[in-house]
C-alpha cells in the first residue's frame, strides 16, 4: 500500500503577518456579496486570506437556480448547510440534502441545481483559490448575502453569460454546454 502521505519533514515558522479570520456572511458588512446565474454568493475567506491555499463561499442558492455545467483544474467541496442541491457529476444526478459534503475533482465535468420549492444554502471549498475572483468579476455586487438578484433583461443576460466564457480559461475554468 502506497501512502500518500508526504515525507516528514520540519514545519514552518509561525508567519505572524496572517491574521486569524472570523467569517460573519450574515452581518459582516464588509465580505462581497455578488450575484452570479441568479445565485447569491458572500466570498467568507479569500484566497489572499489563506496563502493562496484555499478559499470558502457561502451560496444561496433560489429554487431552479444553480451554475451551467462547467470544469476546472482544481478541488471544489460543497457543504449543504439547508436545503437541497441535485449534484450532476460526469452525467449521472445525486440529490444532497443538509449534512452533506460533495466533493467533486479537478477536470470533472459537473453542475448543480435546487430542484426544490425552497432556497438551499451551501458552503463552497475551492482549492487552491481563484474562484472566488471569478465570481467577483463576472457578478452583479448585492447588498447582503440573502439579497435577491437584480433583475437583468434578456441582452443583459447574454453579455454576462459572454463575458464569463470569455475570462473563464484565465480562472482556469471552462464552461461546457449543455
Amino acid at each position: 500500500m502506497t501512502s500518500t502521505v508526504a515525507p516528514s519533514t520540519a514545519i514552518p515558522a509561525d508567519d505572524p503577518e496572517r491574521k486569524l479570520i472570523v467569517g460573519l456572511p450574515d452581518t459582516d458588512a464588509s465580505l462581497p456579496h455578488v450575484s452570479v446565474a441568479g445565485d447569491t454568493y458572500t466570498v467568507v475567506v479569500a484566497g489572499k486570506d489563506t496563502a493562496g491555499r484555499y478559499t470558502l463561499i457561502d451560496m444561496l442558492i433560489p429554487p431552479g437556480g444553480g451554475p451551467p455545467p462547467h470544469r476546472h483544474d482544481f478541488e471544489e467541496m460543497f457543504t449543504i448547510l439547508d436545503g437541497e442541491i441535485e449534484f450532476t457529476f460526469r452525467g449521472e444526478a445525486t440529490v444532497a440534502q443538509a449534512g452533506a459534503t460533495i466533493n467533486i475533482p479537478a477536470n470533472a465535468p459537473h453542475h448543480f441545481r435546487n430542484a426544490s420549492k425552497n432556497a438551499a444554502r451551501l458552503l463552497c471549498m475551492c482549492s487552491p483559490p481563484g474562484q472566488e475572483e471569478f465570481f467577483l468579476e463576472i457578478g452583479d455586487r448585492v447588498a447582503s448575502r440573502t439579497s435577491p438578484p437584480p433583475t437583468l433583461t434578456e441582452s443583459e443576460q447574454t453579455a454576462h453569460r459572454e463575458h464569463a466564457q470569455a475570462i473563464a480559461p484565465r480562472y482556469r475554468t471552462e464552461l461546457l454546454t449543455s
